[in-house]
């Protein structure tokens, strides 16, 4: 049986965005304001006692590590495959995000369980001062979210940081109302019930984050690509009679991969490699693309098409 191989070129296919110019400067400013400000919030979390502003500030630490992730993931696609490394460096950021994900979940059942122990024993804050400190998480996170505003439709990390900071504007809001209360009512335990409302926040943020990276740790086709619609597309290509090993994994946060076995008939051109290229990569964001063409009249079966059977 004869095989033909078709690879899309690597310089065919973007890597994110550029590293230069505002995203550099979004992701630098973003990171290093937040990091400021989770120095200044545990602080104060830890002077006032405060739960809320402590389980806060370990949220806030985690997305100065997201921010450093995304902003690595962009880097790290810029560095060439090796004799060792052939695919590159890219599934790094998927056992970063696995790492961060875990020990975040960890984090937030340690804080979790002091939050619950506080409801019944609630000790006397300061309102007012854990107002205005959350006052201040709003505007770094605010300003944080529209320093990537421009950018966030051009890429998915991108887009994860802007979503993420508008989301955490909104927390520090809540803990601000906390504050008040507590400040106008005395109603301590109100700190540690915006601690658990944080804390499931979190989790529910994280939960999605852990089993994405687990799964794209072990190579499944990642979130938004439907591997039925792609199997049907190269099935309706013209001289196409059967598609089997096929295969679509996450080479990275931003470059999805796809290889494919196609027997073919004689009405079959090779020049339709390119179209399949092209559309794979334009309709299912499918940048590597590996194609072995299987030709032949002998009723003979690929080996690895009875063993995915």
């Amino acid at each position: 049986m004869g095989h033909s191989h078709s690879h899309s070129q690597g310089h065919q296919h973007g890597h994110g965005l550029p590293t230069g110019g505002n995203l550099n400067k979004a992701f630098g400013w973003g990171i290093v304001l937040n990091l400021v400000f989770v120095a200044v919030e545990a602080g104060a979390g830890w002077y006032y006692n405060s739960l809320a502003l402590l389980t806060d500030a370990g949220h806030n630490l985690t997305d100065v590590v997201s921010l450093l992730l995304a902003y690595f993931a962009i880097k790290v696609s810029e560095r060439k495959p090796t004799e060792r490394f052939t695919y590159g460096y890219g599934k790094t950021t998927t056992l970063v995000s696995l790492l961060n994900a875990i020990l975040l979940m960890v984090a937030v059942g340690a804080i979790g369980w002091e939050a619950i122990g506080r409801l019944g024993t609630a000790p006397a804050l300061n309102g007012g001062a854990i107002s205005i400190v959350a006052v201040i998480g709003i505007a770094i996170n605010a300003g944080t979210a529209l320093l990537f505003f421009r950018d966030k439709e051009h890429d998915i990390n991108v887009k994860g940081a802007y979503l993420h900071m508008a989301a955490d504007a909104l927390v520090s809001l809540g803990v601000v109302l906390a504050g008040l209360l507590m400040r106008y009512t005395g109603w301590y335990w109100v700190d540690a019930v915006m601690s658990l409302v944080i804390v499931a926040i979190i989790v529910y943020s994280t939960w999605g984050l852990l089993k994405e990276s687990l799964r794209l740790s072990l190579d499944a086709v990642p979130q938004g690509i439907d591997v039925t619609a792609i199997r049907e597309f190269l099935q309706s290509v013209a001289g196409v009679s059967q598609v089997h090993d096929l295969h679509i994994w996450a080479m990275s946060s931003t470059e999805n991969s796809l290889t494919a076995h196609l027997e073919v008939e004689e009405t079959y051109q090779d020049k339709q490699l390119a179209t399949i290229r092209t559309e794979l990569k334009e309709r299912f964001q499918i940048q590597h693309v590996t194609i072995q063409v299987e030709r032949g009249t002998m009723p003979q079966e690929c080996q690895q098409a009875e063993e995915h059977h």
